[in-house]
């Protein structure tokens, strides 16, 4: 199958271009559900996050405290390193059984680390979803209810825009009316419907 791997910074909008181009008819999985579905209670991966992190991460009810292991690898790349080695290879593991049980023209592969890990290797083509730094930043302290200065160190510690978009085969720029994206992912749907017509062919 055609894997188009979709990207892009914090609130470039990447969930809701995903969900468009599903109402078209591409199946589609989301890396950060993957990572959130690893750390859920019960799972090895849980255990092994407590164990090297300590109680600090967790609440009172054994859930995973989001909050705090975020301050903790945002501060100690050490940390950061430990924290994906713990999750990276079930999220993979995960990812790859989902991608097996597609059946669309083509899927999306959805992941901020796209470029970042080795998930670009399981993808034909990469799309990244592209908006100015300034806008991520009016976003994600809209939607996150953090301060402009929270927003952007998380910007600034993201691969660069530039870098990003060097990497790209295709972009949308998610930024104007929904009517003028909507066409552009009119455009590259039967774009990539017709790639997958001639990826089938030569399987």
């Amino acid at each position: 199958m055609l894997i188009i791997g979709l990207t892009g910074g914090i609130a470039a909008g990447k969930t809701t271009i995903a969900e468009a181009f599903a109402r078209r008819g591409a199946d589609w999985v989301d890396v950060d559900h993957l990572a959130r579905e690893v750390v859920m209670p019960g799972e090895p991966a849980l255990a092994e996050i407590h164990e090297r992190f300590g109680d600090s991460v967790m609440t009172e009810g054994g859930e995973l405290n989001r909050a705090a292991l975020r301050q903790i690898i945002f501060d100690d790349a050490r940390a950061r390193q430990d924290l994906e080695a713990i999750t990276h290879p079930r999220i993979r593991e995960r990812l790859m059984q989902r991608l097996e049980t597609f059946s669309g023209p083509y899927a999306l592969l959805v992941s901020p680390l796209l470029l970042e890990t080795d998930q670009h290797q399981l993808v034909n083509r990469i799309l990244v979803i592209d908006v100015p730094p300034e806008e991520q930043i009016r976003r994600t302290c809209e939607r996150d209810g953090v301060s402009e200065t929270q927003a952007r160190a998380i910007v600034d510690a993201q691969m660069s825009r530039n870098r990003r978009l060097a990497s790209a085969d295709d972009v949308i720029d998610n930024v104007g009316s929904f009517h003028v994206v909507d066409a552009r992912i009119d455009r590259l749907d039967l774009f990539y419907r017709q790639l997958a017509s001639q990826y089938n062919a030569h399987e």
